[in-house]
């Protein structure tokens, strides 16, 4: 028997979208919604959502500031494990969703409401990324999802509802928009409309967080980068808490060109997407992590860390963040970061970023045995019995092979 909806929690922006979906959900369901927006670093103001809920009955109204929670339990913790989807997405949309759909589910259980509502479209994968979430967290929570069930299919039909029931819509909503976007304080994408053509070079409007590379300054920058047990700790010396770090660090990507990605990817649904991201600061950071392990992590575990990521990336992608394999592998990620500590210096100029210098208490790099001058350390003669071993089944197998 299908439960009867007596509250809803509405993940909501204040957009054209979600306020229809609002009030679509006030119409349809006759009980109180319950509205949650969440500042994850869109560089957007959030407070002009609460007018507007308030201006349409919303007696429950939660604005928080979650973009320290959002660094540092999530971001940071993905980026231990170097996770890039199909080799160059860095997850900046993906990851956000698994913590906003915990703070519905935690406002659900605080204010009684027994559902919970999203504004993802039925062809894209955070509608899959939210509910894999709520289950994850309530397995009897009733999920609604607009998208999947009216008949508003088109840009016009939401303006329509929205002015027949007095609903303000921004002025650049009024038109067809050329593409659709979603930013954090990770990432900003662009995606649909003008996008969708992947021969279609896109138009430079497109890109809002960092300078074009030609534009970028002719003089490289350095910077270093500070990091304990795996996570980026400070800039230049200077400690920052985890929004903080990543705020500089998208400037300075920003500024210089970095983090831009034309990618077409293949989402969880089935189909294939094509997606403008820009990424500055987490690109600095993934490069910039990856030198520090240079140093510090041992070989093999190094290895077997590359080995799992593609596997840890496709999990956070298709939106199993709360699931027992994603927290297994975590597990492991974060045993490999226990010496990963020490200083990175990166130089970057005109959409690169390049690791040029690394150190760490921790180090592994030993400059006596790989010197090229005298050393006392390592006999060179030992190399003959280790390749001839290494050899054995090599050459074992072209023997029986002569043989035949």
């Amino acid at each position: 028997m299908k439960t009867k909806v007596e509250k809803i929690v509405l993940a909501y922006s204040g957009g054209l979208d979600t306020s229809v979906i609002l009030k679509w959900l006030q119409e349809t369901y006759k009980c109180e919604v319950v509205t949650f927006t969440a500042d994850i670093g869109q560089g957007e103001e959030v407070e002009p959502a609460r007018s507007k809920a308030e201006m349409l009955g919303v007696k429950e109204i939660f604005i928080e500031d979650l973009r320290e929670e959002f660094v540092k339990d999530y971001v940071f913790p993905m980026f231990r494990a170097n996770a890039l989807y199909e080799g160059i997405y860095l997850l900046g949309t993906s990851i956000a969703r698994p913590l906003i759909a915990k703070r519905q589910i935690e406002i659900a259980y605080k204010t009684g409401a027994n559902a919970v509502s999203h504004g993802a479209t039925g062809k894209g994968n955070d509608q899959v990324r939210f509910e894999l979430g709520y289950y994850s967290l309530n397995p009897d929570i009733t999920i609604i999802a607009p998208w999947r069930e009216w008949d508003l299919t088109s840009r016009s039909k939401l303006i329509e509802y929205a002015e027949s029931h007095q609903i303000p819509i921004s002025k650049d909503k009024r038109g067809e928009a050329p593409f659709s976007v979603d930013a954090n304080l990770l990432h900003i994408s662009a995606e649909g409309k003008a996008l969708e053509d992947p021969w279609s070079e896109p138009e430079e409007i497109v890109y809002s967080r960092t300078l074009s590379p030609e534009d970028a300054p002719d003089k490289s920058s350095y910077i270093e980068i500070n990091f304990e047990k795996g996570d980026a700790v400070g800039i230049n010396g200077q400690p920052l808490s985890p929004a903080e770090l990543l705020t500089q660090l998208n400037e300075l990507g920003g500024s210089n060109g970095i983090g831009r990605v034309d990618l077409v990817e293949n989402r969880f649904v089935g189909m294939k997407s094509r997606g403008i991201y820009e990424t500055p600061g987490g690109t600095i950071l993934h490069a910039a992590h990856r030198g520090i392990e240079s140093i510090t992590l041992d070989r093999e575990a190094m290895h077997l860390k590359d080995e799992l990521m593609p596997r840890y990336a496709k999990l956070v992608y298709n939106g199993f963040w709360f699931s027992p394999e994603r927290e297994m592998l975590q597990a492991l990620i974060d045993k490999s970061q226990e010496n990963v500590s020490g200083k990175v210096r990166l130089k970057l100029y005109k959409g690169n970023v390049n690791v040029v210098g690394r150190k760490s208490p921790n180090s592994l790099y030993s400059i006596d045995h790989v010197t090229f001058e005298d050393d006392s350390v390592y006999d060179q003669r030992d190399a003959q019995g280790f390749i001839k071993l290494q050899a054995l089944r090599l050459r074992l197998k072209k023997a029986l092979s002569n043989q035949e």
